[in-house]
């Protein structure tokens, strides 16, 4: 009998366009691309692994016509779609209600036009989130939003971001708010209701470290891993080990610079663990990923999402 509990697994598929574009780099706006490296080395590596997830596609990506041939192979390898907003910006909590499902929409049918599958789950750029939103989301009828990162160190985040990124005055204004406020750690780690109308939507955090709500997403993994490859793979199987103790369903989250590394793309040494190999990265993701596997049955959100009981759930205020 398998007693392993469920875990699910994402990929916000951030392209080279919008990491420059957050960055205030110039030259974002040409829209440079890695996706026709990046999305077949992913699909391949998870096919390898046995791994189904879900992929929160940009809809600015969708419509570029070299993405054509690349994105509709995510659902045709049994992947689930969802929406990462259209223009990818950071700033989406300052948005009008107006703003908001005009991005939301735009980006719904940019998508279902690339790879013929309408999302049914959100996650906003940069976990950008705000009542606004998920009202929307609820009125468009949304299974769930995955757009909370229930960590204290946001504001050290963006304390390093601003140091290293070419940003104007009013460009830092906009990215205030960008990884959250120290407040965010207070949210839950597992599945909840936000009280929309006309219906509850649901919200699947992005799972940090139980009680000490440290990042665990791959990414960061990465990033401790340039100091120390083992101390980086402990740390992990400490966060699982504490999600089995807490009874908390982890939601483990990827990027596609997880499997590209410097000498892939060279325009982005300000992220972190660019300094890796892709092959470096590949061998890192494979372990973590087989360790992730090992403590828990992984599977994509809006699956799991359709399996939960509702009712059973606990409900907070849109202003929480």
């Amino acid at each position: 009998m398998n007693h392993r509990p469920t875990g699910t697994l994402s990929l916000d598929l951030d392209n080279l366009w919008s990491y420059l574009k957050t960055h205030g780099d110039a030259g974002w706006s040409d829209y440079p691309s890695y996706l026709g490296m990046a999305v077949p080395r992913i699909l391949d590596f998870l096919r390898q692994e046995g791994l189904t997830i879900t992929f929160f596609i940009v809809g600015q990506d969708a419509v570029m016509p070299e993405h054509q041939a690349v994105l509709p192979s995510i659902p045709r390898a049994g992947h689930e779609i969802g929406n990462h907003s259209f223009q990818h910006e950071p700033w989406l909590h300052l948005y009008t209600e107006s703003e908001v499902d005009a991005e939301i929409s735009r980006a719904e049918e940019a998508i279902e036009r690339a790879v013929g599958v309408r999302p049914s789950g959100f996650r906003g750029p940069g976990f950008s989130l705000s009542p606004t939103v998920l009202q929307v989301l609820a009125r468009r009828g949304y299974l769930y939003d995955a757009s909370t990162f229930p960590t204290y160190i946001g504001p050290l985040a963006r304390a390093y971001y601003f140091a290293t990124a070419r940003l104007t005055s009013e460009e830092k204004a906009r990215r205030r708010q960008l990884f959250g406020q120290w407040s965010d750690g207070l949210r839950p780690l597992s599945p909840y209701l936000w009280r929309t109308r006309p219906r509850p939507l649901l919200e699947i955090p992005v799972t940090t470290l139980p009680w000490i709500k440290a990042p665990i997403h791959v990414s960061y993994l990465l990033y401790l891993a340039t100091f120390s490859r083992a101390a980086a793979l402990a740390y992990f199987r400490t966060a699982l080990v504490a999600c089995r103790v807490a009874r908390v369903s982890p939601s483990l989250l990827l990027h596609p610079l997880d499997f590209l590394g410097g000498d892939d793309v060279d325009r982005l040494s300000f992220f972190p663990a660019m300094s890796l190999r892709g092959t470096e990265k590949l061998a890192l993701c494979r372990d973590i990923l087989r360790m992730f596997s090992d403590h828990f049955i992984p599977m994509p959100l809006a699956r799991w999402a359709s399996s939960l009981d509702h009712d059973r759930l606990p409900r907070l205020d849109i202003a929480t």
